[in-house]
């Protein structure tokens, strides 16, 4: 299977999962998704939202 590039994404979708990533909430599943649509190669050192 050939992977797809996300060309765009829900606005409160990725704030929330932010939020919940950021509180330790999301699953598994949703962490690798969120990872990928940031192009992050691992947890991140600090905040993902300023002031967050």
């Amino acid at each position: 299977m050939v992977p797809r590039r996300i060309s765009w994404v829900n606005t409160t979708v990725l704030l929330e999962a932010i939020e919940r990533y950021e509180q330790g909430r999301l699953p598994r599943s949703l962490t690798l998704w969120l990872q990928a649509v940031l192009e992050m190669d691992g947890p991140p050192s600090g905040p993902l939202r300023p002031g967050g």
